[in-house]
């Protein structure tokens, strides 16, 4: 490894670094190494969430301030599941069939999209940086990172459901993008107010699968709530969100 990107830079925790480099390669460090040579990384803490395609790492800048570091995993993520939710997608053209090339392509498309969605003024984390296989966002929590609503509900679900409404017409009719994979799992419970992540999948209104998708993520806002005391049915889901575009 060269000593111009070695992990012991950005990883000081023996048992991190090890961890770090069961999962990712050489690669993955240079880009680490390149983010951190233009300021918005320092070091890597520990890792806040795992999941088949990414880890999620707390990091922080070099002017010292937190930051989430989500880095794709090239050889375990399932690219040809990925692929689905880019083609289609009028702004990604001549998509490779070279795994490394997809997963690097998908975490480009979730920068890309939150910044759609952050300038539309849904509640996402900011998006910083991405390089390769590597994103660099907003860190979302105070001491330890907010959980999704799955492990620390939001109990107003009046509240909630109201903010969903809101942030999804946003999304279709601001952002023009499609979640894709909204659900309890990927929506934040920050100091008791909702923050929408995992984006990578949102696709733009115009893709040929926006409708099934817009279809899913309003089933999975009806079953969450219907669990929890609050029964809207899909007709509902969708006229609110008409009304509160």
């Amino acid at each position: 490894m060269s000593t111009k990107a070695r992990i012991e830079d950005y990883i000081k925790d023996e048992k991190l670094r090890n961890t770090f480099s069961q999962v990712f390669d050489y690669t993955t460090v240079a880009a680490i190494h390149e983010l951190a040579a233009k300021g918005f990384i320092d070091h890597l803490e520990h890792i806040i969430s795992t999941g088949k395609e990414a880890h999620v790492y707390l990091a922080f800048d070099k002017a010292g301030k937190k930051r989430a570091v989500k880095i794709y995993k090239i050889e375990t993520s399932n690219f040809r599941n990925l692929r689905k939710y880019i083609e289609g997608d009028p702004r990604f053209k001549n998509i490779s069939s070279d795994r490394r090339d997809i997963i690097c392509l998908w975490a480009r498309k979730e920068y890309k999209n939150l910044e759609k969605l952050a300038d539309a003024g849904v509640r996402v984390p900011l998006p910083y940086a991405f390089n390769q296989n590597v994103l660099v966002m907003e860190f979302i929590g105070n001491d330890a990172a907010a959980m999704p609503l799955k492990e620390d509900p939001i109990t107003d679900f009046d509240f909630l459901y109201e903010f969903i409404i809101k942030e999804v017409a946003k999304m279709i009719y601001h952002a023009k993008l499609v979640h894709g994979d909204l659900s309890e799992y990927n929506i934040l419970n920050f100091e008791g107010k909702p923050v929408i992540i995992d984006c990578g999948q949102a696709v733009t209104t115009a893709h040929p699968h926006a409708m099934e998708f817009f279809q899913r993520d309003i089933k999975n806002i009806s079953s969450y709530l219907a669990k929890n005391g609050l029964k809207k049915s899909l007709e509902e889901i969708k006229q609110d969100i008409k009304k509160a575009r």
